[in-house]
C-alpha cells in the first residue's frame, strides 16, 4: 500500500518526495515559514523538535534558513534522562546540527539541566520550563516502529500519566521497556496543543507503522501517534 492510499483522517495533509534530503528541505522550508508567521504576531516563537537519526538532515536544512532566530525559543518533545555529553543525548544532537549557521542565534532550553541527571523530581523540572511561551507554536515530531512518538512509549507503565496530565503539567517520567535510559517527555494535551504539527517519517518500516495506527485510532494507548492523527496534521515521508 501506498501511503496516500493509507485511510487519512480528513484533515492530515501528505508531503511525499523521493529523496529524503530534498523532503528534509522542503519541511526546513515550510517550518522556517511558520515561525517567521508567528514572529509577525508574537515578540517569541517556541520550536519543538525531536531526537533521532532522521531529523538531522531536516535539522541542517533549517539551521541556514534566514529568520529572527534571537527570538526563537527550541526545547525537546523528549530527551533521555542522560548528560548532554552522552552520545545518547537528543540534546546534543540538536546543538550539533541545529545550533549552527544561522541559527545559531537560537535560544537553547534543555529538558534536562544538570543539575537534573542526580535524580530531580519531575515537578522540579516541570517548573523550570514553565517559563517558556507555552503552548507550542510549531512542533516537529517522529515516530518509532512501535507507534511511540516523543517518548510516549506503549510499554511504560507511566504511559496513563503522561496521555491524561493536564497542561498544568508540561512533562513527565518514562521508562520504556524496550529502549535504553529513563526518559522525559512532554506530555499528550502540550504536545496536542502545539498550534501547528509536523509528523517527519521515512522507510518502509515506518509506512507499515502508520498503516497499523491509522487501522484502529480509538486505542492511542497501544500506539500513542494515533493521537496526533487528526485534522491539521502535516506527515513528510520518503522512502
Amino acid at each position: 500500500m501506498k501511503i496516500h492510499e493509507l485511510p487519512w483522517p480528513d484533515g492530515i495533509t501528505l508531503t511525499i518526495d523521493a529523496d529524503r534530503d530534498t523532503l528534509a528541505e522542503h519541511l526546513a522550508e515550510q517550518v522556517a515559514g511558520q515561525l517567521r508567521h508567528t514572529l509577525q504576531v508574537k515578540a517569541r516563537a517556541l520550536l519543538v523538535v525531536s531526537g533521532g537519526s532522521t531529523p538531522v538532515p531536516f535539522f541542517q536544512a533549517l539551521s541556514q534558513k534566514t529568520l529572527a532566530w534571537n527570538r526563537v525559543d527550541v526545547t525537546l518533545a523528549d530527551e533521555r534522562w542522560v548528560s548532554d555529553k552522552h552520545p545518547d543525548s537528543n540534546a546534543a544532537l540538536v546543538k550539533r546540527h541545529l545550533q549552527v549557521n544561522q541559527a545559531a542565534a537560537l535560544n537553547w532550553v534543555p529538558l534536562l539541566a544538570a543539575e537534573d541527571l542526580a535524580g530531580a523530581e519531575v515537578s522540579a523540572v516541570d517548573a523550570r520550563l514553565k517559563h517558556l511561551a507555552w503552548p507550542i507554536d510549531v512542533l516537529v515530531l517522529g515516530m518509532g516502529n512501535d507507534g511511540h512518538t516523543a517518548s510516549l512509549f506503549p510499554c511504560a507503565k507511566t504511559l496513563p500519566d503522561a496521555m491524561t496530565r493536564s497542561l498544568h503539567q508540561v512533562c513527565e517520567r518514562i521508562e520504556p521497556q524496550t529502549a535504553p535510559h529513563a526518559r522525559l517527555t512532554l506530555t499528550l494535551p502540550v504536545l496536542q496543543a502545539a498550534r501547528q504539527t509536523f509528523l517527519h517519517v521515512v522507510g518502509q518500516e515506518k509506512l507499515n507503522t502508520l498503516a497499523c495506527a491509522l487501522s484502529a485510532l480509538n486505542r492511542p494507548l497501544d500506539m500513542p501517534i494515533r493521537a496526533f492523527c487528526r485534522a491539521g496534521l502535516q506527515v513528510y515521508w520518503s522512502p
